[in-house]
């Protein structure tokens, strides 16, 4: 998953295959915490997707206040999954943007609904920006994300039944 920690990698797996424009066109907007951005800009992978997608009218980076939550969540996730669960309670959001089972778990401890990149390329497929869904979940391997064999035959499924 290159140098990008737990919250940042379903952006920099979408950027990998090129596929953030799937975000803006089911959300709308989206809203970036700091520290997210921060893991995102450290690496050198998918960088230059990932700046011409914060160039949009429809993307902002926040600064994310320490709050007693944030310290709170850091002691279990990282820092930019604990800024991102705490930024979508504060300013209720629709959805969170994780891939990593504990930092799910936490959020919908905190009855946020959590998606990931697989769950944004399903919709994509069913609302059809994606026309190959396997492709791009092929690519998503290709690019380091571990997609079980199972997890892999489920997405293509409910891709048909959505």
């Amino acid at each position: 998953m290159s140098t990008s920690s737990h919250y940042s990698s379903p952006l920099l797996n979408l950027a990998l295959i090129e596929r953030l424009d799937c975000l803006t066109r089911q959300f709308g907007t989206i809203t970036i915490p700091q520290p997210v951005w921060a893991e995102l800009t450290a690496g050198e992978d998918g960088l230059r997707e990932i700046q011409a997608f914060r160039r949009s009218d429809d993307v902002t980076v926040v600064p994310v206040d320490r709050s007693s939550l944030v310290r709170e969540l850091t002691t279990r996730l990282d820092s930019g999954e604990a800024a991102a669960i705490a930024h979508a309670l504060d300013i209720d959001a629709d959805r969170v943007l994780i891939d990593e089972r504990e930092g799910r778990r936490v959020a919908r401890r905190h009855d946020l609904d959590v998606t990931g990149a697989i769950g944004i390329l399903i919709r994509a497929a069913v609302d059809g920006p994606v026309a190959d869904l396997q492709g791009e979940l092929d690519a998503l391997r290709d690019a380091g994300f571990w997609i079980s064999d199972d997890l892999f035959e489920r997405a293509l499924r409910d891709a048909r039944t959505d």
